[in-house]
C-alpha cells in the first residue's frame, strides 16, 4: 500500500488497488495530508477489531473534493475523514447531516451507506475529550480563547458553548468572520453568570495587545489555525504574550513540537498538541462507521 494516494489514483482505482489486501475502504482527504496520523490509529483499530479493511491518506485539493467523493462512493468506500480545506465545502455535498454538522456548518467524518453520503462532525467531541485527557478538567470550568473561525474552530467554539464554558473569546484575522461566529453562539451564552468587567462572549482582533488584554480572564488558549503545520511556522502567539497560569492546546501536530507549544513551554504554561484530539475524534468516527465501541487502548498505543 502506498503512503499517499491522489485523485488520479481514485480515477483508476481498480488497477491501482488491485493488489492491496485487505482492501482500502476508509480514508482521509486533505491538502496537506501527508503528515496525518489517522491511518496509524485507524489501522490499529481495524486490526484489533478483526475488520478486514485498511485506511489510507488521499491528497485531494479543494477543487477536487466533489469528484473524489463521487469516486469514493463508486468504489464502495465505507467512510472518510475530511481535513483542511474540505470541512466547510463538504456540507453542500452531503445527502444528510447530523445535528452538530448542520449547526456548525462543517463536516469532518463521512459515512457512505450504499448510494447515500452522510456527514458528521466529531471535532467538537474529540476536542472536549482531549482537554479532559490532557488537563484533567472539563470545559464547563474554563474561560477559553479560540484562535480561528474556520471549520474546526467553529466545531470547537460550538462545543465550548454546548458544554457551557465560563467564557469564550474568538480571535480571527478576519474580525468580521469572528463576529459572525459570536452572533451564532450568542443564544448559548444567555444566563445569570456575571464575570465582572469582561464580556462572557466576544470577538477580538488578531493583535498581540488585544490578546494580552484578555489573559487575566482566560484559562485555555486553543489554536485552530493552520499555523504550525509546517516546521518553520512561527507561533500564532509569541511567548512574551503568554502567561504561566494558562493551558495551551494546539490542534496542529507534526513530527516535533509546534511553535505554539514551544512558546507555551518558554512562558512556563502547560501545553499539548493535537494528537489526543485526533485520537478521540478518530474513536468517534470509528463508532459512526461500525456502530460499535472503538478500541481506544489499541488506538492510543498506535499513536504513541
Amino acid at each position: 500500500m502506498k503512503s499517499l494516494y491522489t485523485l488520479q489514483d481514485l480515477q483508476n482505482w481498480r488497477e491501482v488497488a488491485d493488489d492491496v489486501h485487505p482492501p482500502i475502504r476508509l480514508s482521509v482527504f486533505g491538502d496537506p495530508v501527508a503528515h496525518s496520523l489517522s491511518p496509524q490509529i485507524q489501522n490499529a483499530a481495524l486490526k484489533h477489531a478483526n475488520i478486514e479493511m485498511q485506511y489510507a491518506r488521499f491528497f485531494v485539493q479543494a477543487d477536487e473534493l466533489r469528484e473524489a467523493l463521487q469516486f469514493a462512493r463508486d468504489w464502495q468506500f465505507l467512510g472518510l475523514n475530511l481535513t483542511i480545506p474540505h470541512k466547510i465545502a463538504a456540507v453542500g455535498l452531503m445527502d444528510s447531516l447530523d445535528e452538530p454538522a448542520k449547526k456548525i456548518g462543517a463536516v469532518n467524518t463521512v459515512r457512505i451507506s450504499g448510494a447515500a453520503v452522510e456527514g458528521f462532525n466529531t471535532d467538537g467531541e474529540g476536542f472536549g475529550r482531549a482537554i479532559r485527557d490532557n488537563f484533567a478538567i472539563d470545559l464547563r470550568d474554563l474561560r477559553v480563547l479560540v484562535l480561528g473561525a474556520g471549520g474546526a474552530a467553529r466545531a470547537i467554539a460550538f462545543h465550548c458553548a454546548w458544554e457551557r464554558c465560563e467564557r469564550l473569546v474568538i480571535v480571527n484575522r478576519d474580525l468580521k468572520k469572528a463576529k459572525q461566529l459570536v452572533d451564532e453562539l450568542r443564544s448559548d451564552f444567555i444566563g445569570p453568570r456575571v464575570l465582572g468587567p469582561v464580556a462572557r462572549l466576544e470577538a477580538v482582533p488578531w493583535d498581540e495587545s488585544a490578546i494580552r488584554f484578555q489573559l487575566a480572564n482566560l484559562d485555555l488558549i486553543v489554536n485552530v489555525t493552520p499555523l504550525g503545520l509546517q516546521p518553520r511556522d512561527p507561533s500564532p502567539i509569541a511567548a512574551r504574550a503568554l502567561a504561566p497560569h494558562l493551558m495551551i492546546f494546539d490542534t496542529v501536530y507534526g513530527t516535533g513540537k509546534t511553535g505554539l507549544v514551544r512558546a507555551a513551554e518558554e512562558a512556563g504554561a502547560r501545553a499539548a498538541d493535537g494528537r489526543l484530539m485526533l485520537l478521540h475524534q478518530g474513536a468517534a468516527a470509528f463508532e459512526i462507521w461500525f456502530d460499535r465501541s472503538a478500541p481506544l487502548v489499541a488506538m492510543r498505543d498506535a499513536l504513541k
